[in-house]
C-alpha cells in the first residue's frame, strides 16, 4: 500500500512564504510524475505544479514566478516552495504522484490527504 503525507502548511501573510513537503510511503518501485493540486472552499480541485522524472516543472499560471516544484533529496519526496503568497493561494494543497508498486507493472495515480494552507491580508 502507497501512501502520500503532506507537511508545512499553515497560517501566513500576504506577501509570505511557505514551503510544502510530500513523502511517499510503503510498497513501490518508483515515483514518476510528482505534483501538487489544491481545492478552495466552494471550488474545484485545480492543478498548481508537476515535475516530471526528468526534472520537467509544469506550472498553473497564476503561480508562474512565485511557486517552485522540486524532487527531494530523498527519492521519495518533493517539494512545493511558494513565495509571495496572496488570499487568493487559500486552499488544502494536495500532494500526488505516479507510482508504481512492488506487484504493479503500470503507474498509477495517488493522493495525500491534504495540508491547508491559508494566506490572511
Amino acid at each position: 500500500q502507497v501512501q502520500l503525507v503532506e507537511s508545512g502548511g499553515g497560517l501566513v501573510q500576504a506577501g509570505g512564504s511557505l514551503r510544502l513537503s510530500c513523502a511517499a510511503s510503503g510498497s513501490f518501485r518508483r515515483i514518476n510524475t510528482m505534483g501538487w493540486s489544491r481545492q478552495a472552499p466552494g471550488k474545484q480541485r485545480e492543478f498548481v505544479a508537476t515535475i516530471t522524472s526528468g526534472g520537467i516543472a509544469n506550472y498553473l499560471d497564476s503561480v508562474k514566478g512565485r511557486f517552485t516544484i522540486s524532487r527531494g533529496n530523498a527519492k521519495s519526496t518533493w517539494n512545493l516552495e511558494m513565495n509571495n503568497l496572496n488570499p487568493d493561494d487559500t486552499a488544502v494543497y494536495i500532494c500526488h504522484a505516479q507510482v508504481m508498486t512492488d506487484t504493479g507493472s503500470f503507474y498509477q495515480n495517488y493522493w495525500g490527504q491534504g495540508t491547508q494552507v491559508t494566506v490572511s491580508t
